[in-house]
């Protein structure tokens, strides 16, 4: 069993903002599987998809920065270790669009990955992090993660949402590696 967790906020009013890149890539996941039916247990709308192996769609509904008590008792009732957890978000360190997978490591000041890591005990969960661009001049950090993504920027964001969602297909098919070598490609 596999673990998929997009990260965001729960509500309407967070539903297309740049923090929640993360829940759109589940969403996208769950579109391509058929997935229409989600139920709410242990803090996170969870998605059940069977295919040659189970693999559960996660969305934490704790909010960004308590995303690991959601994920880390869901772990721990289906006995999935951090290895086989992914975890899609934003960062603010990528251009907006750019995807970049990693296997393991710090948070790199992403609350929603330093809950993840306090919760589970462990780093060694895989990360794909989609870009979201700096904040503009005079912009707060915390107002642009929560702003929608402008609409110069929906292609690019239409494409690294595919491409996040692709890459878990690839993770899931191929492995890690061979996921990393084909999506981080465009450094």
């Amino acid at each position: 069993m596999k673990i998929v967790v997009g990260l965001g906020n729960p509500g309407q009013e967070y539903s297309a903002t740049r923090h929640n890149i993360g829940f759109m890539t589940v969403d996208k996941l769950a579109d391509r599987w058929g997935i229409v039916s989600w139920r709410d247990r242990y803090n996170a709308l969870v998605g059940e998809y069977r295919g040659v192996e189970t693999v559960l769609l996660v969305k934490p509904q704790t909010y960004m920065n308590l995303s690991g008590r959601a994920v880390a008792p869901l772990a721990a009732f289906y006995k999935v270790s951090p290895e086989d957890i992914i975890v899609i978000y934003d960062d603010l360190d990528l251009p907006t669009g750019r995807l970049r997978l990693r296997l393991k490591g710090g948070s790199g000041g992403h609350r929603g990955i330093e809950s993840m890591l306090y919760e589970l005990g462990k780093d060694d969960f895989a990360r794909i992090r989609i870009g979201i661009g700096r904040p503009p001049q005079g912009w707060e950090t915390a107002n642009y993660v929560l702003s929608r993504f402008a609409a110069e920027e929906a292609p690019l964001v239409s494409q690294a949402i595919g491409q996040a969602a692709d890459a878990v297909e690839c993770i899931l098919k191929e492995g890690f590696t061979k996921a990393m070598n084909k999506f981080n490609a465009g450094k």
